[in-house]
């Protein structure tokens, strides 16, 4: 029995709805595009031949006809919690404004630069960056073509707009309810090195620690920003575990690795040994407890602003270049309790 091959279906162009409806290819480009030049005969004529063949119209080509592409690329690490609750405010806040959202991530086997340098390729208007951590030399030489806005990261230069968390007072916050609750030897675990972010969590753990008075109880312990980071960052805890009964970790994702590493180990959490996250990302409400204590980063607001500075520089405002900080709240969930 002879088997015969299945031809792929034909993709429908706009030059098929242009030969089923009887006019000109530009003619259906105007219609799609949604500019002057159809009558309304002509629009209906094109609308109907297109639903009839299946055609489905090239966003990305016609954002690319228009004098901007109206897309905003967005640059995240794929493993963060926090930046998976961006998301959805960015996508709101674009859309609100007429644009479309590019997303590019990085990984461990995906770099930074490479989610970058496709955004760029994509041809979008602006770039908004998550939690970069890219030298600033190299958001500099990105700025110089498009308008850069970082979220969640300190820059020395003014280079396009950053938005981001006060952190100082972040840190600040989770070791002051620790210390009311009666702990002393409060440990930090960091974000793990070649990190602002890290850095600026970790001089900020140190202030909050010396204003409390408990200069000579501090511990910082390597971590990073993933779930298996936290497994390991537990791991160092234990091994060399002294009085310790807290622990502010770097990020929520990292808090989320160190609580099932130390419950696994025996250890309970908060009874023997109080946790508190970072970001308030929803991955701070379905831990292995009833709920994170974290200290929460204010997403919508955060998300809203880089769209909006985005769009500005777009669309041509004069603003000069400039920092936006938002203050940090404190979220109690069951992770924390009275020293025992």
């Amino acid at each position: 029995m002879t088997q015969h091959a299945v031809e792929p279906k034909k993709r429908v162009t706009i030059k098929d709805v242009a030969r089923a409806a009887g006019v000109s290819p530009g003619l259906v480009s105007i219609v799609f595009n949604d500019v002057p030049g159809a009558s309304d005969a002509n629009r209906r004529r094109v609308r109907q031949a297109a639903r009839e063949l299946g055609y489905r119209p090239d966003a990305r080509a016609s954002l690319l006809r228009r004098r901007h592409a109206r897309l905003l690329g967005v640059s995240f690490f794929v493993q963060s919690a926090f930046h998976g609750d961006l998301l959805p405010g960015i996508y709101a806040a674009a859309g609100a404004a007429g644009y479309e959202v590019a997303l590019s991530g990085w990984t461990a086997d995906r770099t930074e630069d490479h989610s970058i340098d496709a955004l760029v390729g994509f041809r979008c208007d602006a770039l908004i960056l998550l939690g970069p951590e890219a030298p600033e030399a190299r958001l500099e030489v990105v700025a110089e073509d498009l308008p850069v806005i970082t979220v969640g990261r300190r820059l020395v230069r003014p280079i396009g707009d950053s938005i981001r968390t006060d952190d100082a007072v972040g840190m600040r916050l989770a070791v002051e309810h620790l210390a009311a609750l009666g702990h002393r030897d409060i440990a930090h675990v960091d974000g793990g090195p070649d990190n602002v972010k890290a850095e600026d969590r970790v001089a900020g753990y140190r202030a909050a620690m010396e204003a409390a008075g408990l200069a000579g109880r501090m511990r910082v312990i390597p971590g990073g920003q993933t779930v298996e980071a936290g497994a390991e960052a537990a791991a160092r805890l234990l091994a060399g575990r002294g009085a310790e009964t807290a622990v502010v970790a770097f990020d929520d994702d990292l808090a989320w690795g160190l609580v099932a590493a130390l419950q696994a180990a025996g250890v309970s959490v908060p009874g023997d040994l109080s946790v508190v996250g970072y970001d308030g990302s929803r991955l701070s409400r379905i831990m292995p407890l009833s709920g994170l204590t974290t200290v929460r980063q204010d997403a919508e607001g955060m998300a809203a602003l880089a769209v909006e500075r985005a769009v500005r520089r777009v669309e041509g405002d004069d603003v000069a270049p400039g920092e936006i900080v938002l203050p940090p709240t404190l979220t109690i969930g069951s992770s924390s309790a009275r020293r025992a």
